[in-house]
């Protein structure tokens, strides 16, 4: 009787075992499937150059905020200014499998292998605020950077006398965007008889690099009537090369990007003009046009631009020329700066 009632007992144990492998593979088949929302949850890879210019983390944060509001989700990397480094997280963001994939370029023409590997795992690749080159991305959504040369150019072409001088400072020769810049700087400046006397570059746009160039120029002494800054952060180093020697009260100076220490100056006499570029606008776009890209494959644009391989759907912004005169209207009434951080007093 015992061995009748152990054998039953052997043969329960085996069927509820037998049952818990079956359940077990069963379990197992789901999760390598895509259920639920998780899988219908849209995921964009999004990897920057660096933070070294003061406006990126802004970026970061508009872009992803206004993803996570449609139910995106963000996975931000930094490359630091590292073109491989780039290339690794563009390749991890391919092997997650992620929907798109938004590029601040560190080198806007050494990207061209990577991302078709992206293509051709199916996943749309967008530019952001710098045009890949000879690559197959899917959109460009910037600012008008050639528009941004002009503003920069009539502003000293407004202050300079006749027959002037000019120094121009820019930033990294491996962003596409300093090129178009300084395309639509020289479209102004070619017919007015100004000439620019010094042209220069910093290398993965390190302002530090504007300081060392601004002192050899004074020590050179090279003459000059006005200087084009490639962005804000290089003319705060602009300026502590000549505030060093006594130098700014006549200095005619021009950037972009509004950072707050070039709004200061602006108000103080010590900078001319700087082109503010409204970023929150940019990122809100960009987050915006890339999941209407991953939701309908395709991104209606209203103007298109060559990159070398590909012409490619374009969102091209408007920057604006801020100068004291209208200070208040653009940056402190448009919440880009408070009152007392530009003035340095309450209104």
């Amino acid at each position: 009787m015992k061995r009748k009632i152990w054998k039953a007992v052997c043969t329960l144990l085996v069927f509820v075992m037998t049952v818990s492998m079956l359940s077990g593979c069963a379990s197992g088949e789901k999760t390598g499937q895509k259920e639920t929302q998780d899988d219908d949850t849209i995921r964009i890879g999004m990897s920057f150059d660096s933070f070294v210019i003061e406006r990126w983390q802004r970026d970061r944060d508009v872009f992803v905020s206004t993803a996570k509001e449609q139910g995106a989700e963000v996975l931000v990397q930094v490359a630091d200014g590292d073109v491989k480094e780039q290339i690794a997280q563009i390749e991890y963001f391919i092997e997650k499998e992620m929907d798109a994939i938004v590029i601040v370029a560190v080198d806007c023409s050494t990207l061209t292998d990577v991302i078709a590997k992206a293509k051709d795992a199916g996943i749309y690749v967008v530019s952001y605020d710098r045009m890949v080159l000879d690559a197959d991305i899917d959109l460009l959504v910037t600012f008008d950077n050639r528009k941004v040369g002009q503003l920069m150019a009539q502003e000293i072409v407004k202050d300079v006398k006749p027959n002037g001088r000019i120094i121009s400072i820019n930033g990294s020769e491996q962003d596409n965007n300093v090129s178009e810049v300084q395309e639509g700087f020289h479209s102004v400046i070619d017919d007015t008889g100004l000439a620019i006397v010094y042209t220069d570059y910093c290398p993965n746009w390190e302002a530090e690099h504007a300081y060392e160039i601004m002192d050899g120029i004074l020590n050179d002494r090279i003459k000059y009537d006005a200087i084009m800054c490639g962005n804000d952060d290089i003319a705060t180093m602009v300026y502590k090369a000549l505030s060093e020697r006594g130098m700014t009260d006549s200095v005619i100076m021009v950037g972009q990007d509004a950072d707050l220490a070039a709004c200061q100056r602006i108000v103080n006499g010590w900078q001319s003009m700087t082109v503010y570029k409204s970023v929150e606008t940019l990122a809100r776009e960009a987050a915006n046009r890339t999941i209407e890209l991953i939701k309908t494959g395709n991104v209606e644009a209203e103007t298109e631009m060559d990159n070398g391989l590909k012409t490619v759907p374009a969102i091209l912004l408007e920057p604006v020329a801020v100068t004291a005169d209208n200070m208040d209207e653009v940056i402190v009434d448009g919440g880009f700066h408070l009152y007392n951080e530009v003035y340095g007093q309450k209104k």
